[in-house]
């Protein structure tokens, strides 16, 4: 059974940024039992909007008689700080005004998300992970964990990721915070702030999360007598609702600028010098249709990290083929714990 679980920061975490984060909770859950080795540990990085419940959000990948089955591993997996499901972020009361932060939660970057889950990382005294695995933002957080902590990951798994934040990324992700910012109700300080920007930000990005093969084959008009109300549009609106029942406004404009923060260059020689620094073997997967994070990207670090290998899921579904193509990553990650994968 899987058991959640709350860690409070035993001091103010010191930022990137700047200045310091009091009473910092980070909410986490396991799944499956640390056997007496402890060498059976699987940590998970999640995604932008997503919560520490990986076997609700990858099905197929984790869960009963998946490649990563409770029933052989301990699973770890932490709610970004941040975020809005059990970790610090803007809708949590400030210790000292007690009124939420909302739109005065201080910039986190990458690292400073990293730096919560290392001190949960050494609480739960986990001196070894066997696979430090995430895809999107969580690869952009493993990355950095690896390059921060070489000597505790075995295997590292990074999906649809990469070694800083493009400016492609960067504008799609400035272009959802303007549309939140531009909803008057996001500046009134309130839990449905914003929800209206929100809505229009999703529907955003869901087209860099996709592929025009994907919409032309899911959302193309069965008529074509149709003049308004097509399905393509359905759709949008219909994931703009479905985040916003889920998620808040002022969570996303501070997790998508903690993206745009990424760089593992930033503070050392080099992008190249600070990945050829991770000891971990390392298996690297792309996505053929992905726009968001192409290619180009993973293989850069697979060049890169010392011993990585590359592998490239075919699909149509864009940046979401990570969270879809399970079947291809199951095949990807046998090949790669079996030492038999061929480049």
């Amino acid at each position: 059974m899987p058991e959640d679980f709350i860690f409070t920061l035993p001091q103010p975490l010191p930022l990137e940024g700047g200045g310091l984060l009091p009473g910092a909770q980070v909410a986490y859950r396991t799944y499956g039992t640390l056997n007496e080795a402890r060498d059976n540990v699987v940590w998970v990085c999640h995604a932008l909007t997503a919560n520490a419940e990986v076997l609700d959000w990858w099905p197929g990948l984790f869960g009963d008689n998946c490649y990563f089955d409770p029933a052989d591993w301990f699973i770890v997996c932490a709610n970004v700080l941040g975020s809005c499901y059990g970790s610090t972020g803007p809708l949590t009361v400030h210790p000292q005004t007690t009124r939420p932060w909302y739109q005065e939660f201080p910039l986190l970057t990458v690292r400073d998300l990293v730096a919560a889950h290392e001190q949960l990382r050494q609480h739960l005294g986990l001196t070894q992970v066997h696979t430090l695995i995430g895809g999107s933002l969580g690869g952009q957080q493993a990355l950095e964990w690896a390059v921060q902590q070489p000597g505790v990951f075995a295997h590292l798994v990074v999906l649809a990721t990469n070694a800083r934040h493009s400016p492609w990324g960067i504008a799609f992700n400035e272009a959802q915070r303007l549309a939140i910012l531009a909803d008057e109700t996001y500046h009134q300080s309130s839990p449905t702030g914003g929800q209206r920007g929100l809505k229009a930000a999703r529907a955003m990005a869901l087209l860099s999360y996709r592929s025009y093969d994907a919409y032309h084959q899911t959302q193309a008009e069965p008529a074509d007598d149709t003049l308004e109300d097509f399905r393509a549009s359905a759709y949008q609106q219909y994931q703009g609702n479905k985040l916003v029942a889920r998620f808040n406004a002022y969570t996303y404009v501070v997790l998508s600028k903690a993206m745009d923060s990424h760089h593992l260059g930033r503070g050392r020689e080099s992008i190249e010098t600070a990945l050829s620094g991770i000891k971990a073997r390392t298996l690297i997967i792309g996505i053929s249709s992905d726009v968001l994070f192409p290619p180009t990207e993973q293989r850069l670090l697979a060049r890169h990290i010392p011993g990585a290998m590359y592998a490239e899921i075919e699909s149509r579904f864009g940046h979401d083929g990570f969270l879809i193509e399970t079947d291809q990553i199951t095949h990807f990650l046998e090949r790669f714990h079996a030492q038999t994968f061929a480049h």
